[in-house]
């Protein structure tokens, strides 16, 4: 056989191959879909274990499955592999986020939140997090300043509305929390946090 004709041959191969291991990958992650709606977390694990892929994408999906299956430490780690695999990827971090709170790793899932915000410092739902992180952590004026960045973007978002009223609240900006917890009204006029943030400010 020609040189030429070997390379084809090699090449038709290859390309029979690749088409095969797509097909067993795309038939793993249809069953674990399948088997997720069900709630069936570890045989959806199972399945697509059964592709031998280490891709960006089984990794990912493994994380996610892996942290419904409450399989937390399992989940990180898979999440870690996607984010080695994909840098700039915000959906791996945010991921990861997932179970590293679940385990109260909140170090780890601040260092996330602060990679996220260097690949897009506009990031909403990252800046709402942070912001929750730092009320929690009774670091309220910095809660404040993710809040804020929050409603600068989205002036009617009802959450960051409702944290920012209660982290001015807790600053004693009375004035700044009662028009903060009227407008989270506006948006979402039967949320009882605001009408006892509001019922607080009276007392």
């Amino acid at each position: 056989m020609k040189t030429t004709q070997k390379i084809a041959a090699i090449l038709i191969f290859c390309a029979i191959s690749l088409a095969s291991l797509h097909a067993q990958t795309l038939n793993a992650f249809k069953e674990s879909y399948t088997l997720e709606t069900k709630k069936e977390y570890k045989q959806a694990i199972a399945a697509l274990k059964k592709t031998n892929d280490n891709s960006y994408e089984i990794n990912l999906r493994q994380g996610w499955l892996h942290y419904l299956a409450g399989l937390l430490p399992e989940s990180v780690t898979y999440y870690e592999k996607a984010i080695m695999q994909r840098p700039t990827s915000i959906e791996a971090r945010l991921g990861y986020a997932l179970p590293a709170s679940s385990l109260n790793h909140w170090d780890l899932v601040t260092e996330q939140y602060q990679a996220i915000l260097k690949l897009d410092p506009n990031h909403t739902l990252t800046n709402y997090r942070m912001g929750l992180v730092f009320y929690y952590r009774k670091e309220y004026k910095t809660a404040e300043v993710y809040f804020q960045k929050v409603l600068k973007l989205y002036p009617f978002d009802h959450d960051s509305l409702l944290m920012l009223g209660w982290t001015k609240y807790m600053l004693g900006q009375a004035n700044e929390a009662r028009g903060l917890f009227n407008r989270a009204l506006l948006n979402t006029p039967t949320d009882s946090s605001a009408v006892q943030g509001l019922a607080a400010l009276k007392q």
